[in-house]
């Protein structure tokens, strides 16, 4: 990776260690703080994916070193978004940080449980609800709605060869990011809020219509 892009990855991890620190010092019988760490840690995520796809990988196409899956083997490759948020998450240990898919390429980006399955669905059906948090086990869970932000993300998803699901659309809703507390078993936690309606079966096969406006992060 890149001076540059090293650079970007280790400021990343340095935001999530002094947002880590600030929940984990924390009394935990205050819930509110770990919803109100999760949606900073998930904004700062955010933050740097978009900066890192739209100034870098975007500000590239065709000019210079491309997004390749397997970008370790020749230094005129970046890593894809997606890895790029897995190697700066890979530097924090206080808290875990990931990408999470209903229809991931890579079988390990799964739902961790069953709470994290409903809450993806949850985030597809309702395009207005961008950010879930809730009590799961012996972690504070939050997941935040990730969005195919260029056409260049829909390219590879939609045509790379272990993909189950080949019809993404630009803002179309990824998978998640997200972020996990471990807790105290003291702690009650938030419940996860009420399903929508029951989720149709051809779901991915109906159109999506576009958001009412483009996400402040992207401004």
């Amino acid at each position: 990776m890149s001076t540059r892009h090293s650079g970007l990855a280790a400021g990343l991890a340095g935001c999530f260690m002094v947002l880590a620190a600030s929940v984990t010092s924390a009394d935990p019988s205050y819930e509110q703080t770990y919803e109100q760490t999760a949606r900073i840690v998930l904004d700062v995520v955010k933050a740097f994916r978009t900066a890192y796809v739209l100034h870098v990988v975007e500000h590239m196409r065709g000019a210079g070193p491309e997004p390749r899956e397997d970008w370790e083997r020749d230094a005129h490759f970046i890593p894809l978004p997606a890895q790029f948020v897995k190697a700066a998450a890979g530097q924090v240990t206080s808290v875990e940080i990931g990408l999470i898919s209903l229809t991931p390429i890579n079988p390990a980006n799964r739902p961790s449980t069953p709470a994290e399955t409903k809450a993806l669905i949850q985030l597809e059906k309702d395009r207005q609800q961008s950010f879930l948090s809730f009590a799961d086990g012996d972690h504070f869970t939050a997941v935040s709605a990730d969005l195919a932000l260029v056409r260049s993300c829909v390219e590879c998803h939609n045509q790379h060869p272990q993909s189950v699901r080949k019809n993404f659309r630009e803002w179309d809703v990824m998978g998640g990011l997200v972020v996990r507390f471990r807790r105290p078993a003291s702690t009650p936690g938030l419940p996860l809020p009420p399903e929508p309606s029951p989720r149709p079966s051809d779901l991915f096969d109906q159109p999506v219509p576009p958001p009412p406006a483009t996400p402040p992060w992207v401004r």
